[in-house]
């Protein structure tokens, strides 16, 4: 795979979305060269978070580039990220770049504390709140097979799955299955910008 080459998205409907990525033995060339491409694809597409799956590998690796008002810049990679620790509930709009033109609020912790690898293999912990602690959580929710989609009740999930449907982009991914009310907790994480 070429370094700093955008890789092209999967949207909703696309099963690889749907599963569980699996670990990352070690932080290896690949992996960095998918770091790489992971930072190039989400610039193109102008988000602030790009999980693993989205470029249809599922592997446990995020990167994300957020700043705002309450939080300094922090552009960095995620490799068999966890949450160790969670606090608070706060609710804040989510849009995803595998579900383009759709956007609702979500409700999430107001604070994590995620560990995980960086690009080096280097183990570290971050502490986060406001947008950093929501794209967090988001694209965790994607190494989960979670979209924002799943954390909403039954009935905005399926307006929003019937506007999907008129506004979507041309794609060969099937038509996603209605998910089950019970995804709705907040245990599992967060935004894919």
């Amino acid at each position: 795979m070429a370094s700093n080459q955008a890789l092209p998205l999967r949207f909703y409907g696309d099963p690889v979305l749907r599963r569980k990525a699996d670990a990352v033995g070690s932080v290896t060339d690949d992996v960095r060269s998918l770091i790489e491409s992971m930072f190039a694809t989400m610039y193109t597409e102008e988000g602030v978070g790009l999980a693993a799956p989205q470029v249809g590998r599922s592997v446990r690796v995020f990167v994300i580039d957020v700043e705002d008002e309450e939080t300094p810049r922090v552009k960095q990679a995620f490799v068999n990220p966890t949450i160790v620790e969670r606090s608070g509930e706060v609710v804040g709009e989510e849009g995803c770049l595998s579900i383009p033109g759709i956007r609702a609020d979500v409700k999430r912790s107001a604070r994590v504390v995620v560990e995980a690898l960086d690009a080096d293999g280097a183990p570290f912990r971050l502490e986060a709140e406001g947008l950093l602690a929501r794209a967090l959580q988001h694209e965790i929710d994607h190494l989960d097979g979670v979209l924002f989609l799943d954390r909403l009740g039954p009935i905005t999930r399926r307006l929003l799955e019937a506007k999907w449907k008129r506004v979507r982009p041309e794609t060969d991914a099937p038509d996603p299955p209605s998910r089950s009310p019970d995804r709705g907790d907040t245990s599992g994480a967060a935004p894919s910008r």
